[in-house]
């Protein structure tokens, strides 16, 4: 069960990885690897995950851990996972847009979920029945209360994903092109930022074809604790790897008949219950 302390712990972990990205961001002697997927590790990346893995084999001796970089898996009990750096193409690249997530979860379901981007002077936090909370600028910023929008229709409603590329290969492009045409609007502020402008209520729906467990846990209770819904393209748990879906509830109901509806099946808005004005 959570123990007093978990979210502390968790917010001065993203202090130590702070201080490692702030150093190496924009380095001129950043390491750069390949991984055998073909993506991007940076010396950072394994350098936050390592220095995380070790103040919590320090602090929570009992606890599990399960990284992007390092690995380990989720067992039954508590285990804390991180992505050491999500959006590394952007912090190879020097665009600001990258974070670190820590989460810890418990018999499976996310109950600590912290966020820290430092390039965007922004860090998101959540936990069980403690609320959701966004501090931009200083550290001693007071937080802000975070709520999702209340929003109830797709015609006035602002939709992001990562890639539309991606969806090609992981889901179907037709699904998503046919949710972003429902709507109102669309960008693609991408990774963990939209799922966090989601908490905020300043964007509606976040969709994306494939997530891995370490880039949605963080995300997933940050989104729930501001009163949303986060599954993934199935109305399933995030964690299974098929896909993400952060919205209202309402707009979360309604963007899953888009992205359930079978690819190169025929789509009869009347037939899918999908009036927005309900």
């Amino acid at each position: 069960m959570t123990q007093p302390g978990d979210l502390e712990l968790a917010l001065r972990l993203g202090d130590i990885a702070d201080g490692i990205t702030g150093r190496r961001f924009q380095a001129p002697d950043l390491r750069i690897q390949e991984k055998l997927d073909r993506t991007p590790v940076t010396d950072a990346d394994t350098a936050v995950e390592t220095a995380v893995r070790e103040a919590l084999r320090s602090a929570r001796p009992d606890d599990a851990f399960a990284g992007e970089e390092t690995g380990g898996s989720v067992t039954a009990g508590r285990t804390w996972m991180v992505d050491p750096i999500d959006g590394t193409k952007n912090f190879l690249r020097g665009v600001p847009v990258w974070a670190t997530l820590i989460a810890l979860l418990e018999d499976g379901r996310p109950t600590v979920g912290v966020i820290s981007a430092p390039a965007l002077h922004s860090r998101w936090w959540a936990a069980a029945d403690r609320g959701a909370w966004l501090r931009r600028g200083p550290a001693d910023s007071a937080p802000l209360p975070l709520r999702v929008s209340g929003n109830t229709r797709l015609a006035t409603a602002y939709l992001s994903t990562t890639s539309t590329r991606t969806w090609d290969v992981f889901h179907s492009r037709e699904a998503y092109l046919r949710l972003a045409e429902a709507c109102w609007e669309d960008r693609a502020f991408g990774d963990f930022l939209q799922h966090c402008m989601v908490a905020e209520g300043t964007l509606d729906i976040a969709a994306e074809p494939v997530v891995n467990p370490w880039d949605i846990t963080a995300v997933q209770i940050l989104v729930e604790e501001a009163g949303g819904v986060c599954t993934d393209l199935l109305g399933s748990s995030p964690q299974g790897g098929t896909g993400a879906l952060s919205a209202n509830p309402r707009m979360h109901q309604l963007a899953l008949e888009f992205l359930k509806a079978p690819p190169g099946g025929a789509f009869d808005d009347a037939a899918g219950g999908l009036d927005d004005s309900a």
